[in-house]
């Protein structure tokens, strides 16, 4: 049996983002929201709002252009924690709602990002989850952790990883 383009996306951004929710849950048990909202790890880079903004969009445009639709609109208008919790809701909502058959032909459609500037890249379905979709949605998912950490928010692997559940005894 071949592992599909389904099992291989939508599976993958719910689990994580599932873990991002949980990760905020403890961040706000521990540290003032103020302080966490706006954190960034260099000055040149975007606060962890917009982390977990960037890694909602990297899902659910993800799934949408797999899909051949149109991404829900979600303006990154998120200024507390509890409202970044609601947006990996919306778009864990978005990516459970679609049917993994829709997914059938998803690795070989054509897809195109194209820049204000002119320039894009081309891929097929395959490709681009693999070379793009799921490295993009790391980067911001790994990022926000990141943040999380440098402001003294007790998160380890196991938090990374928490959808793994507790470990068996073999």
């Amino acid at each position: 049996m071949s592992f599909s383009i389904y099992e291989s996306s939508a599976p993958v951004f719910v689990k994580m983002l599932g873990n991002m929710r949980a990760w905020i849950d403890k961040a706000a048990a521990e540290k003032p929201e103020t302080n966490l909202v706006e954190a960034r790890l260099a000055e040149d880079m975007r606060p962890l709002a917009a982390q977990y903004q960037m890694a909602s969009d990297s899902a659910k445009n993800a799934i949408a252009r797999l899909l051949g639709i149109d991404p829900p609109s979600m303006p990154d208008t998120e200024a507390s924690l509890a409202e970044l919790q609601e947006r990996c809701d919306k778009t864990i909502a978005f990516i459970e709602s679609v049917d993994p058959a829709a997914f059938a032909g998803a690795e070989d459609r054509a897809i195109e990002m194209k820049f204000p500037n002119g320039m894009g890249y081309r891929w097929t379905g395959a490709d681009y989850l693999r070379d793009f979709a799921l490295p993009n949605f790391y980067f911001h998912a790994t990022t926000a952790y990141a943040i999380m950490r440098a402001e003294g928010v007790s998160l380890g692997k196991p938090d990374f990883l928490q959808h793994l559940g507790p470990p068996e005894q073999f």
